[in-house]
């Protein structure tokens, strides 16, 4: 089966075709429909797998209806996973869903390639990850739990787990500047750009003149790194002495990040096992604020740490213990989303070998969430409602606080649609004061339903507020929720005044960019409203809480502005990816997009626009006239073919006519005025390519070239363009010019100049010139242009 691109797009963007390809192919066991269950099928459909197979053998009850959002109260009663089967279809008809109600056996699991247990008790989750591991090929095996505001994973991916890209991070890089022959060796790097390197690091040094041993490809160690420096712990008194060089790279940190509090996965590994003995024994779970049971569980924990040797703990903490056992059998949806991601994201590791899995405990708190007040044990009592798992952790005042709570949603994207599930589950919003406000001014595409689970395909079109509203009342009933259409500025001040604002408990921001968010902020800042800011990039993501007089605002602190490379750099001397792809950009957008809006200027008013230019009299009015003289005349495009020859002519222009002139003015062994080598770093000595239609880049750049240019001149696209072999037999056929350097080219070399124009003694007299020629040309065009 095919990649569909425009579903795809982000987790191509990220994973690449290959995870892509590898995840399609995967089969995967969910055990356990409660909450946590729901959101790591939920992620696994929207990413695409094969199948996902639901198990569970028990019912709906009203308590999972405050984590789980595909369930209603119209389900309690039925099997887990039979209920959950048909709205996780919806989310994409491609993956194949289905469920098991039976009792689970380990020849079953030789069905799937990853299996993930959410409600299993230790002695089953051994035997099972046993199976998985010894099984050829092995099977991943991952167990999750979530108990109140208590969380673990644990990860074992077999023994011939293969990683193919750690990080799915580029290398660090940097630009060798000079290197001392000493023990141990300072490296100096040229200082247009810092270093990203730490102390322990390892770097690979390539293309180094004099001192080639360090051209071995061999990892080294580094220390003391500084922004633009670091010493390498090797000899190299007796290397050659070095000449120049060019690139280092860092092949990336091999050691794993510990996530969790420092002192708490020791404690926690403890009361999951200690959880597992009293279910046990008892058969149940700990009551919420029954203090027997808390010490029961407590002195469960003290009994297992007495007979761990030397890995006894030293101190138990009994009040960690004591919210532990109140909240244990409460799967909270908050709890279950971040796991639910957290593991949806280790499935796809699994499958992929695409980022290193977790290794291989993970466990999670956040008993900071609970209030800072005593709850009384009364108010922990469940109320036959909805929310009594979370009444069962927060107390019901809390509960009431928040289904009476006022919260504006700004946005309602990827983030947005989490959310709203997430708020409408617990019931905030819901209460007879409450209210619900969610923004956004766009509509959805078919991009969007990949990860924008709220939304289906007969959505496409679509107000997105106005349908993830819909489907959060769905998920909830009681939910009080308002769906406008307004982007928040200062032009929309008049709908979201002071008292809206005055008004509001919480804002939420779901946004995009960086103005909005530093608009909101600002509001916020001066009605003095918490705010909620999050973001995600990739497989990044960051939060931020703001709180009014307890911690700074989302605009306090700012990255600093991205330096720019200057022009010369750009366009003749590159030397880093972000060069070339500013260079790219900046030739895209001139040829494909402000040369034919000039065009199109000139030819629906030629009087009014020639007058303009004539008026500005500078380097940038000639620039402009004689490029729109040459899409109108030299390089004007009448067929396809024409198309094709501009695309190879355009190739042969960038990749290798520039390139040689490039080396004609400035050759290899060229000194500055000074003496010192011109080709020294961070300059890199360029090679011109050599175009050979059966090198699948060049002839990719070539049938991309015509496409655009076709579509900028409105000629139809013929589909034999996308046939490599005919492709190539029309473009092999394209008469190139033998390249004759030019004397009088002047390349500019000064960092600070902001612009490649060559300053002209009478930029009028060339304005005037390409005006009349202009005319001429215009009237020599056929009707249609």
């Amino acid at each position: 089966m095919g990649i569909d691109e425009d579903l795809h797009s982000r987790q191509l963007a990220v994973y690449g075709r290959e995870t892509m390809r590898r995840l399609f192919a995967s089969n995967i066991l969910i055990s356990g429909m409660q909450g946590l269950g729901a959101e790591i099928a939920k992620n696994l459909v929207l990413a695409g797998v094969k199948s996902v197979t639901l198990h569970d053998e028990g019912v709906v009850e009203s308590w999972d209806l405050s984590s789980n959002f595909i369930f209603s109260e119209r389900d309690v009663g039925k099997n887990r996973a039979l209920a959950s089967v048909h709205k996780l279809r919806e989310l994409n008809n491609a993956v194949l869903v289905s469920s098991l109600t039976s009792t689970l056996t380990k020849d079953q699991l030789s069905n799937f390639q990853a299996v993930v247990f959410t409600d299993v008790n230790i002695e089953k989750a051994i035997e099972f990850n046993d199976y998985c591991h010894n099984h050829q090929p092995s099977i991943s095996f991952i167990k999750v739990e979530v108990r109140g505001l208590f969380g673990s994973v644990f990860c074992d991916f077999g023994p011939d787990f293969t990683v193919s890209d750690v990080d799915g991070e580029e290398p660090h890089t940097g630009i060798i500047a000079s290197i001392s022959n000493d023990n141990p060796a300072l490296v100096s790097c040229v200082d247009d750009e810092r270093l990203e390197f730490q102390d322990g690091d390892l770097v690979v040094f390539s293309e180094i003149h004099g001192m080639t041993e360090l051209n071995d490809g061999k990892p080294r160690k580094i220390n003391f790194a500084r922004p633009y420096s670091f010493i390498l712990e090797e000899d190299t008194t007796n290397y050659g002495t070095y000449e120049k060089g060019e690139a280092l790279k860092d092949p990336g940190d091999f050691l794993l990040s510990d996530f969790s509090k420092f002192d708490r996965p020791p404690l926690l590994h403890l009361a999951f096992q200690a959880l597992d003995k009293f279910m046990y024994e008892l058969g149940r779970y700990p009551v919420a604020g029954s203090e027997d049971d808390a010490q029961r569980l407590i002195s469960v924990a003290s009994s297992i740490n007495e007979n761990l040797g030397d890995s006894k703990l030293e101190d138990i903490n009994h009040k960690l213990l004591r919210h532990f056992a109140f909240g244990a059998k409460a799967v909270l949806n908050p709890m279950a989303a971040m796991f639910g991601g957290i593991v949806g994201q280790e499935v796809v590791k699994a499958c992929s070998g695409k980022f290193h899995p977790l290794f291989q405990f993970f466990y999670f708190d956040s008993v900071e969430s609970l209030p800072t007040e005593p709850v009384h044990p009364e108010e922990l009592k469940p109320l036959n409602s909805r929310y009594d798992a979370q009444i069962s952790v927060f107390g019901s005042k809390l509960q009431k606080k928040m289904e009476d709570a006022k919260i504006f949603l700004v946005g309602s994207g990827a983030l947005g649609c989490e959310f709203l599930k997430n708020l409408a589950l617990m019931g905030v919003a819901c209460g007879r004061k409450g209210q619900l406000t969610v923004t956004d001014d766009d509509v959805i595409e078919k991009s969007n339903l990949s990860r924008q689970f709220l939304f289906r395909d007969w959505n496409i079109g679509q107000a997105k507020s106005t349908v993830a509203a819909a489907a959060a009342a769905l998920i909830n009933p009681s939910l009080n929720i308002e769906a406008l259409q307004n982007r928040v500025g200062p032009e929309t001040e008049n709908v979201f005044d002071d008292n809206f604002w005055e008004n509001l408990s919480v804002v939420i921001n779901a946004l995009d960019n960086v103005n909005a968010r530093l608009y909101v902020d600002q509001r916020c800042l001066y009605f003095q409203k918490p705010l909620l800011e999050s973001g995600t990039l990739g497989t990044k993501c960051n939060t931020q809480t703001v709180i009014p007089h307890l911690t700074e605002n989302y605009g306090a602190s700012r990255d600093p502005p991205e330096k720019q490379a200057p022009m010369c750099t750009v366009h003749s001397f590159p030397h880093s990816i972000d060069h070339c792809l500013t260079w790219a950009r900046s030739e895209f957008e001139g040829l494909l997009e402000k040369t034919p809006a000039e065009v199109n200027a000139y030819l629906s008013n030629p009087a009014e626009y020639t007058k303009a230019m004539i008026n500005a009299g500078d380097a940038q009015a000639r620039d402009t006239l004689e490029r729109v003289l040459e899409c109108l005349s030299g390089e004007r495009c009448e067929t396809f073919e024409d198309c094709i020859t501009w695309a190879r002519l355009k190739f042969e222009d960038y990749f290798a006519n520039r390139v040689k002139q490039l080396i004609y003015t400035f050759p290899e062994n060229a000194a500055t005025s000074t003496g010192a080598p011109f080709w020294s770093a961070p300059k890199r000595f360029p090679h011109p390519l050599e175009f050979s239609s059966s090198d699948p880049g060049h002839l990719h750049f070539v049938m991309a070239a015509s496409i655009l240019r076709a579509e900028t001149f409105g000629i139809p696209v013929p589909d034999w363009v996308k046939d490599s072999k005919k492709l190539a037999e029309v473009v092999d056929k394209v008469t190139v010019p033998e390249f004759q350097p030019k004397k009088d080219v002047k390349i500019v070399t000064d960092e600070k100049a902001t612009t490649l124009s060559a300053a002209s003694t009478d930029d009028a007299e060339a304005i005037d010139d390409f005006v009349m020629r202009l005319e001429q040309c215009r009237r020599s065009l056929p009707p249609f242009i």
